[in-house]
């Protein structure tokens, strides 16, 4: 079967804007990268493909942030500054859940008195290395056409590492074995239940009894989720967060089949509500207030870098002199074949709290290029732990703090001395925000 080819025309790009750092990706992990490069001093650029700053949080709709505790600096912040506005549920422990609207406008608000450039409906489409091998621009598209962003270090906060794939670097993706990845999950706001009726179903931490409980209500009304653990999270008043599917066999590097996960997910949002709605009782009144406009991605690709966190750090409970994060949450491998089960589980490994190093941030295979977010150097089962967005925040907050001093002496990230950096992150952990 022949495949017809068009060759694009060469053309010059303009180079829009210098910067200092440019970080690509405007969820968890970018934000928190871009404010942690301004505040240090940095001139800094944020590129972000939707409509708001917040990825997972906001245009996924999550609702819920795991890890979140004993994470200094901008996730002490953001916790702090959401519970300011009243946006946040305090009763969960270390995980909460949160307004994603309030979100939304916290992080602006956020990146604006940082003195962050933020551009959103913006994607990165192409990378530029120069001869020696380090990363000279990143080309995005967006309505204003094909851009191209200069910076003396650049960061990949995309989560599923578009701008390393395109600037080379290699990566991988899946299991090593199948290459099978973690299915994919569409979230929807959710109403017309009431808080106090529902309490039995709805998250209060990691237990899995209102998982179980909400899985029978639709079995009842005869409706059988494609997760085996759905899970109903209270926001605030008479709002609600359901996660509730598993889209397998969906790579998150293929439009196509992101945009069938997509569809079919939206499809059995809208089935299990009208199933539980038609079944009366505590359910008569629930109807969809949204669905998310990003499908949840646990799993996109993991980015050579100069160090490899992998199962034997988790299992070890590994200590690094450059520890960036350090991770609690355990291995969390959502189910990668619904023949073997719909839910999640640890592939019978174990875990104990364990370090990110620095180097783990580090691109492997082109200078310049820093890593923040699920896309740094792990394994899968490693991965499978570190991905949640508590740990996403502070690995921003490193490479952010990192691409600073790069810009600013002139070095490569792994020139950088860690007594520097460290003495840098504890600035910003110190730093008070103005709380009027």
């Amino acid at each position: 079967m022949s495949t017809e080819l068009f060759r694009e025309p060469a053309r010059d790009i303009e180079v829009l804007r210098q910067a200092d750092v440019v970080v690509c990706g405007g969820g968890p992990a970018g934000v928190s990268a871009a404010i942690a490069a301004a505040r240090t001093g940095a001139k800094t650029v944020l590129l972000e493909g939707h409509g708001a700053l917040g990825g997972i949080w906001t245009s996924g709709l999550l609702s819920w942030i795991i890890d979140a505790g004993g994470k200094p600096g901008i996730m002490k912040e953001i916790i702090e500054r959401l519970d300011k506005k009243g946006a946040r549920q305090q009763s969960l422990g270390e995980d909460f859940t949160y307004d994603p609207e309030a979100m939304k406008l916290l992080l602006e608000e956020m990146c604006t008195e940082a003195g962050v450039i933020v551009q959103l409906h913006t994607r990165v489409c192409s990378a530029a290395v120069d001869e020696s091998g380090r990363l000279a621009l990143a080309l995005t598209e967006s309505k204003s056409g094909r851009q191209a962003w200069a910076a003396a270090c650049f960061i990949d906060a995309t989560g599923d590492g578009d701008l390393a794939a395109q600037a080379g670097c290699g990566f991988a993706l899946g299991r090593p074995d199948s290459g099978e990845t973690q299915p994919l999950s569409l979230m929807a706001l959710v109403s017309g239940i009431r808080p106090e009726e529902v309490t039995p179903y709805t998250m209060d931490g990691l237990s899995e009894e209102p998982k179980r409980r909400l899985l029978e209500q639709m079995g009842i009304a005869g409706v059988f989720p494609s997760y085996s653990g759905p899970s109903l999270f209270h926001i605030r008043d008479g709002l609600f967060a359901l996660m509730a599917n598993h889209m397998y066999g969906a790579k998150a590097t293929d439009a196509m089949q992101l945009s069938k996960a997509t569809m079919l997910a939206r499809q059995e949002l809208h089935r299990i509500i009208d199933g539980l709605r038609a079944a009366g009782g505590v359910w008569s009144s629930l109807h969809i207030v949204s669905t998310a406009a990003q499908i949840g991605i646990r799993e996109g690709r993991r980015i050579a870098g100069r160090y490899t966190v992998d199962e034997h750090d988790l299992q070890a409970g590994r200590v690094h002199e450059d520890g960036v994060c350090r991770v609690r949450y355990g291995i969390d491998i959502h189910s990668t074949n619904p023949e073997d089960g719909k839910g999640f589980g640890d592939d019978g490994k174990s875990s104990k709290p364990y370090d990110i190093p620095f180097r783990a941030l580090i691109a492997a295979d082109v200078d310049g290029l820093l890593l923040a977010g699920r896309c740094i150097s792990g394994d899968f089962v490693a991965h499978s732990s570190y991905r949640v967005t508590g740990n996403a925040v502070a690995m921003g907050q490193a490479a952010g703090a990192a691409a600073a001093l790069c810009a600013s002496r002139r070095l490569l990230p792994q020139q950088l001395a860690w007594p520097d950096i460290r003495a840098t992150l504890s600035r910003l952990e110190e730093t008070q925000w103005n709380k009027p």
